[in-house]
């Protein structure tokens, strides 16, 4: 199933992604990445969430294709089709929110996602309504969107007793 999303991931940014301008778009396809690797880094000793692999079988390797494939390329889709006027981007956001919650809510579903130490999918869904801002605002003002990580970051550490 994993393998199934970045597929159609990769596929769909392609699809209906704006590539011509991939450059516009590839630091915050970073920024996202980034963000992962640092959740899998600071919740090593403690993580909130666990995907449980496919047919492959390492953890490692599924968090490395979303981080990789599925993550930068849903990215470069979110902006490629960034709308303009307050309804059209408020829809936008909730459409990204219910995609991704969509997904998560399939994978508890089959077991492909285990939540731990308090985390759920209601609070996966509360990450996906601040995470999406935070990409645009990253897109347009990346010094102001690292400020915001850092402050978030604290603040999810702490909220669900994670050690620096």
């Amino acid at each position: 199933m994993h393998l199934f999303v970045a597929i159609f991931s990769v596929w769909a940014s392609y699809r209906w992604g704006d590539w011509r301008n991939w450059q516009k778009y590839q630091p915050t396809m970073m920024y996202f990445a980034i963000g992962n690797l640092l959740y899998n880094y600071l919740c090593a000793e403690r993580m909130l969430w666990t995907l449980t692999p496919d047919w492959f079988g390492d953890t490692g390797l599924t968090e490395l294709i979303y981080t990789f494939l599925t993550f930068p390329a849903t990215a470069l889709l979110f902006l490629t089709n960034f709308p303009k006027g307050r309804m059209k981007v408020f829809f936008h956001y909730v459409k990204w929110v219910l995609i991704y919650g969509g997904v998560e809510y399939i994978y508890s579903l089959t077991g492909r996602i285990e939540y731990q130490y308090g985390w759920s999918l209601g609070w996966s869904i509360i990450f996906n309504i601040i995470m999406f801002p935070m990409l645009k605002l990253f897109s347009v003002k990346p010094l102001l969107a690292y400020g915001f990580s850092m402050l978030l970051t604290v603040f999810w550490m702490k909220m669900f007793h994670v050690s620096f």
